[in-house]
């Protein structure tokens, strides 16, 4: 669905608002080694079947050490979590879905990190009933319509602000893509649309995550194929 650029401002606002704090940088430490050649990206969280997960690009998470960003706005109590959390095997604790191109982590070990270290995640997830079904995922046409993504760009010095990028989705062939390519930082980034259901009633959806860069846009893995690799993980 094309929305008017009014609307896509308030939809944007509203998810930063509802899901601002379900998104995390996430940063391969190795020298020349994934998005931009700087490791950057994005991860997100998720819940489905009553479990939390992260979800990135697999790309991102292949080997070398890494780590997930922190920032104050995403732990409690104020001041005690470092500003990141090491991962000095990147690939270890990801379930590696290639063929998706989804990486899916399972949360526990995060959240045992963070009481090991006196502190406690203060996050939002992405709901399960807002990530796009089968059915949505076929009514995604070739006429581009509105798609918002939530990521952590990369600043000045390295900082990874919390950004908004309202682009264009679309079908090419068999893949359901961005019609753009994004900034550093922005892969594994979910991607969020309005669409009216089988029932008309219109409602958000979370579409999926942006995979890397190609041919002047990004292919995503839609969601319909990333519930299944939850399920399988």
């Amino acid at each position: 669905m094309l929305l008017d650029p009014e609307t896509e401002n308030d939809v944007a606002y509203e998810l930063c608002q509802l899901l601002g704090r379900a998104i995390l940088p996430i940063r391969r430490t190795e020298a020349g080694a994934g998005d931009g050649d700087r490791g950057e990206g994005t991860a997100f969280l998720f819940t489905g079947q009553g479990r939390e997960y992260l979800l990135t690009a697999d790309a991102l998470t292949r080997s070398g050490a890494g780590e997930i960003g922190l920032r104050a706005s995403v732990t409690e109590p104020a001041g005690v979590a470092a500003d990141a959390v090491a991962l000095p095997d990147l690939a270890d604790g990801w379930r590696h879905h290639e063929e998706v191109g989804v990486a899916v982590l399972p949360t526990g070990g995060l959240h045992e990190h963070a009481a090991g270290a006196g502190w406690r995640w203060r996050t939002q997830q992405v709901p399960d009933p807002i990530a796009a079904d089968r059915d949505a995922i076929a009514r995604i046409g070739v006429e581009p319509g509105s798609a918002v993504v939530l990521a952590h760009g990369v600043g000045a010095g390295g900082a990874r602000p919390l950004e908004v990028a309202i682009e264009r989705v679309a079908r090419v062939g068999d893949a359901v893509r961005l019609m753009a390519e994004l900034p550093a930082g922005y892969v594994g980034a979910p991607v969020f649309g309005v669409q009216a259901g089988g029932d008309g009633e219109v409602g958000l959806r979370c579409l999926g995550l942006v995979l890397p860069a190609r041919d002047g846009g990004h292919p995503l893995a839609t969601f319909d194929r990333i519930r299944a690799a939850v399920d399988a993980t």
